[in-house]
């Protein structure tokens, strides 16, 4: 039986918990509907069973005080229930019942994890309805006695309240069609450059599929890509992707109806125009303007594509070939894990779990430290200490409404700097959307008219309260690095997928925020924290920047930043604006890469060239000479102190840094370098003596034996940086006034290095 999410809102909205319980989720009723009194640390509570399924109760909870407990008195309270019933979950609520807190423990290896989900009467319910949707029984799943076990219900309140659901068999899937997929372009010499294309027309093809299942595309057609295709095929043959998708990406998506040619509007029907950077011209496109896909290659991708449910919706339909955006995520993920960076997969529950401890922190302590309480003096009433988020919302005023909206969030700056496919970034964006969720939900219930002006104005100016909301996030709040570039275009993707997701119509749609400098691609350990306007000067004194100092290249940077972050009409020529920053930025990069070089050479680092001993048949004695700039350029280093100047000078640095940083010791690895060119290497199980053999043999290619050498060449002078930059200090242990030796290790560099982007204070 599918949730009716129209009945459940409603009986949300109505906080008639138990028929929302019995006659929508497929719950029975309880033995009892009777109040029972009971007090908890001479506290007076009343509890309420009611629903029950083989053993496992649900309780509604209210306090003697009319308001929700506390996060220490609801454990008291929960750990008196569960000496009733082991399995519980409880729903606390006001006496206005306009608030409930829906709180279960997950218990793993002795411990005990709170998880608690705030409902608010007026709030948008889609988040929540996502959870319903997994503890929904129907007759089927009985037995002939009309039972089900207390593991599957226990089983379905962890799926729906604590673990993410992942599809495995559509990864090993999506790796192999992906390969056949590649094989099939052409027109891109570089290998590299074409496995990146393959994976910009995938992103973008994915993108479109979640709109198509949804019906946003062309007057509601659901296989619109694959229609078109066939229709394409009736022209002639492989003009798919030269006539249709480089006109879909680059004038259906990329331009308001208004703007397109006559042969478009006919060609494409009705498209919504999106903006946002993913259906602008790719550097790869622009570099390899000869790409050709054949038919063939679309044939398999849809094929692949239409044997799974596609569902963009927070609300899961419970099918098992269901393919969502956080199930993408882990594909992404995967895809992207190469352990030569380090990285690897992040579970949801992990993300979610330490977003909302680290954003609610920042929040209450942004709301409860003495400048706000003088800031926002309440008269004659002692101002409240919140110890929990959960107790900061339940108790909304027009004062702490105010604070968060105009003040609190919008002014939060988060980042991951080693962001992957964007897995803590989406964490973040969630976290922060129930939160403006609580506070919007709120102001109905406020008699301010400031509020209620500024909630009238967000509804009027957007067709979406919860679009226009997670839009500001991700434009206002969010940032992220990764030293691959192909990561942060995922990484963007994702965003812009969970923005998509809450629109419940075609015309919720607005375009696409400008997030290409929110997420940017280097190298997060190697770079200027802070740039000398003196030095950059005098080194920009005869360079390409006609004499501008520091100061007026980071205005026009800033400048012409903010006007493609926040367009939010079509550009004549976005693309145009786009190029011309990353031109600016090319030119800094060359002087503030020969500030970072001349830091090197003051360290006395030197490079040191790999060689091969052909007696040997081995590497030999390196060749050291003096740095190049060449050689501080294939380090893609990452200059904070330009590319997010105003956090870093005006704030002081980021809020708080989100992140798993990478784990790898920086050292060279034999085995993980020839994998890549050995299938017996990527085996698990392989001896020693096995892998030296194959490695002997595979050296004996020139050109694998000449990467081998570039690869060896490219540690000795980062690892000498580590261990002496002042930023680094910290890395090398001091024993009886001698420097311990260590590996130098990515996660303690990153930590180094994050404690430097926070804000003072932390």
């Amino acid at each position: 039986m599918p949730l009716d999410f129209a009945r459940t809102r409603t009986l949300l909205q109505q906080f008639d918990f138990q028929r929302l319980f019995i006659e929508e989720l497929g719950w029975s009723h309880p033995d009892s509907r009777k109040p029972v009194a009971f007090s908890v640390r001479e506290m007076d509570f009343t509890r309420r069973e009611i629903a029950q399924l083989a053993g496992v109760s649900v309780y509604e909870i209210e306090s003697a005080q009319h308001a929700i407990p506390d996060a220490k008195l609801r454990a008291a309270v929960q750990k008196e229930i569960t000496q009733l019933r082991h399995e519980n979950l409880l729903i606390f609520v006001d006496r206005e019942r306009t608030q409930s807190l829906w709180y279960w423990v997950k218990r793993q290896d002795g411990k005990l994890y709170p998880r608690d989900h705030l409902y608010c009467k007026g709030q948008p319910g889609d988040l929540f309805l996502s959870k319903l949707g997994q503890i929904v029984f129907d007759l089927s799943e009985f037995d002939a006695e009309g039972n089900v076990t207390i593991i599957e219900v226990a089983d379905r309140l962890r799926s729906a309240l604590d673990i993410e659901q992942v599809t495995k068999k559509f990864f090993r899937e999506f790796q192999d069609q992906h390969v056949a997929f590649l094989e099939l372009i052409r027109g891109i010499r570089d290998e590299r450059q074409r496995r990146w294309y393959a994976l910009v027309l995938l992103n973008r093809l994915m993108f479109i599929y979640f709109l198509q299942k949804k019906g946003f595309v062309d007057g509601g057609k659901l296989n619109y890509l694959g229609d078109k295709l066939a229709e394409s095929k009736q022209r002639g043959k492989n003009r798919y992707f030269r006539e249709f998708l480089k006109t879909l990406f680059f004038e259906g998506f990329a331009k308001p109806e208004g703007k397109r040619s006559t042969d478009a509007k006919k060609l494409l029907g009705q498209i919504k125009y999106l903006n946002g950077g993913l259906f602008l011209p790719h550097h790869v496109e622009q570099h390899n303007p000869k790409i050709a896909v054949p038919d063939e290659a679309f044939d398999n991708l849809f094929a692949l594509f239409d044997r799974y449910s596609w569902n963009l919706d927070d609300t899961p339909r419970g099918q098992d070939d269901e393919i969502n955006p956080d199930v993408l995520g882990y594909i992404f993920e995967k895809y992207i894990n190469q352990k030569a960076f380090g990285a690897y997969y992040t579970r949801t529950e992990i993300t979610e779990y330490l977003c909302e401890r680290t954003i609610h922190r920042l929040i209450l302590d942004a709301i409860n430290t003495p400048d706000a309480v003088k800031a926002h003096p309440i008269a004659g009433v002692k101002v409240r200490a919140y110890e929990s988020l959960g107790d900061l919302l339940m108790d909304l005023n027009t004062t702490l409404c105010k604070r968060l909206l105009h003040e609190v969030l919008p002014g939060l700056s988060l980042l991951d700097p080693a962001c992957g496919s964007g897995a803590f970034l989406v964490a973040a964006m969630k976290t922060l959307i129930n939160i403006y969720a609580a506070v919007i939900g709120k102001i109905k219930f406020l008699n301010d008219r400031n509020l209620r002006d500024w909630l009238a104005k967000v509804e009027r100016d957007h067709p979406s309260v919860s679009y226009f909301i997670k839009k500001r996030i991700i434009t206002d709040n969010l940032y992220g690095v990764d030293v691959m570039e192909e990561a942060t275009e995922i990484a963007r993707l994702r965003l812009f997928l969970a923005l998509v997701a809450s629109a419940q119509q075609v015309d919720d749609l607005e375009p696409l925020p400008n997030i290409d400098f929110n997420i940017l691609a280097g190298n997060s350990l190697i770079g200027l924290m802070r740039v000398n306007d003196a030095d950059f000067e005098k080194r920009n004194a005869q360079g390409n920047l006609f004499r501008k100092n520091y100061k007026q290249v980071l205005e026009e940077k800033n400048r012409l930043i903010e006007l493609f972050r926040h367009a939010t009409e079509y550009a004549k020529d976005l693309t145009g604006l786009r190029d011309s920053i990353e031109t600016k930025k090319h030119e800094a990069y060359e002087t503030l890469n020969d500030i970072l070089l001349e830091e090197f050479k003051s360290l006395g680092i030197k490079f040191e060239q790999a060689t091969w001993d052909d007696n040997k048949k081995a590497a030999g004695k390196p060749i050291k000479r003096p740095l190049k700039p060449a050689d501080i350029d294939t380090l893609h280093p990452f200059h904070w102190g330009f590319e997010f100047d105003e956090i870093l000078n005006k704030r002081g640095g980021f809020d708080a840094i989100l992140a798993n940083p990478p784990w790898e010791i920086l050292k060279p690895n034999g085995k993980e370098f020839f994998e890549e060119y050995s299938d017996v290497v990527t085996k698990n199980k392989m001896t020693i003596h096995e892998f030296e053999k194959e490695q002997s043999k595979l050296l004996g290619d020139a050109d694998v034996r000449a990467a081998w050498l570039d690869y060896l060449s490219r540690f000795t002078h980062q690892s000498a940086y580590f261990r002496s930059a002042l930023e680094y200090r910290n890395q090398i242990s001091i024993v009886n006034g001698k420097k311990a030796g260590s590996d130098i290790n990515l996660y303690k560099l990153f930590v180094e290095r994050c404690f430097h982007l926070l804000r003072p204070g932390w």
